[in-house]
């Protein structure tokens, strides 16, 4: 597949196509304007999900998507950790686009989440994101792709990041602005563990970037740098947890069509980076992508970069992976983290 590198090429790309759409507002507002922000201190909250100095991960399996959320966020201590009770909190799901899980997040796991949050006591909920440019109204993708059916009746707020304000975040560390949503008390980032065409893989640090301005997304920057971006931008906030989609995934193509495999897993962790390596593990131990073989994930560009930029763990021996099984087939299971640990503790 031929990737063009060109960042006048995707800008000139994506505004023929908002023009000839008749979406002028978006072209002006999103593209060529500068947007209205103020400008803001990043303080990054510390990962609570710990156990003697090592990262904690729990990787469950089954068919029932409430059973899997609850078992995998005990299992790494609870929401307790996080002060939730009383307090916003914003579901950062993946809605790139128009189609069905595993191209978004599965609407199930969605709706779930935000009834596990009410049973904790928190006091609102926002569920956000921004589609890919070409994709947008956000809304429109979250009627089409199901979400919204799943999540209409539930008590909570959908809110499309293209029809709210910025902020403006100073980074020591990144070579890039951020522009983006920042005002809930925890964060919660619900990413598709998928294969991408552009980006070779899309988990927990690039579902960030539906969160960031238009005109600081990775093709409009530095598109030789895709992955050095992505992990760059994540420089400006600080997930308090992750919460991986593992029911249904991509292992090849994407991040809109490619091949399936259905693992029926949730994989939650405090940590982005532990979460990115972990989602990897599953999609080689299903098979993978040849692209993403060709190195081991610890040398994966986004996450190298990540790990020089000190934002989250930078190998195994910092991690303890917690596993259970909630449905037939252990079996099955047992095998797929044997692949997935192995896959994990391949540093060579």
């Amino acid at each position: 597949m031929l990737i063009i590198k060109s960042r006048l090429f995707y800008k000139i790309g994506i505004s023929i196509f908002l023009f000839l759409k008749l979406r002028w507002r978006d072209l002006f507002k999103l593209l060529l304007a500068k947007p209205k922000t103020k400008k803001i201190n990043h303080n990054s909250s510390k990962n609570v999900y710990k156990e003697a100095d090592k990262t904690l991960v729990s990787i469950v399996h089954g068919d029932d998507i409430y059973a899997l959320l609850k078992e995998g966020i005990n299992l790494i201590g609870g929401l307790a950790r996080l002060d939730i009770k009383g307090r916003t909190v914003l579901i950062k799901p993946n809605i790139v686009n128009r189609y069905p899980s595993p191209a978004n997040t599965n609407p199930l796991v969605i709706k779930h989440l935000i009834k596990i949050l009410h049973e904790c006591g928190v006091s609102n909920i926002f569920v956000g994101d921004m589609s890919a440019i070409f994709a947008l109204p956000t809304k429109k993708n979250a009627v089409k792709s199901g979400i919204w059916e799943a999540i209409s009746e539930e008590d909570m707020t959908f809110v499309s990041f293209e029809e709210y304000g910025w902020v403006e975040v100073d980074i020591p560390d990144g070579r890039f602005v951020k522009k983006f949503i920042y005002n809930v008390d925890r964060v919660i980032n619900v990413p598709v563990i998928k294969t991408h065409s552009y980006a070779n893989y899309t988990i927990s640090l690039k579902n960030f970037i539906g969160a960031t301005h238009p005109q600081q997304r990775p093709y409009f920057i530095a598109p030789d740098f895709w992955d050095e971006v992505i992990a760059e931008l994540n420089a400006a906030y600080t997930p308090h947890l992750n919460i991986l989609d593992g029911t249904k995934i991509f292992i090849k193509g994407g991040p809109t069509r490619g091949t399936i495999a259905i693992p029926n897993l949730i994989v939650v962790t405090g940590d982005r980076i532990a979460a990115d390596v972990v989602g990897l593990s599953v999609i080689r131990a299903f098979g993978g992508w040849q692209r993403l073989k060709t190195m081991n994930i610890w040398e994966q560009r986004q996450i190298k970069r990540a790990i020089e930029l000190h934002l989250g763990v930078s190998n195994p021996s910092e991690l303890k992976i917690v596993s259970k099984s909630l449905g037939a087939g252990k079996t099955d299971f047992d095998k797929l983290m044997e692949k997935i640990h192995h896959v994990l503790n391949n540093v060579n």
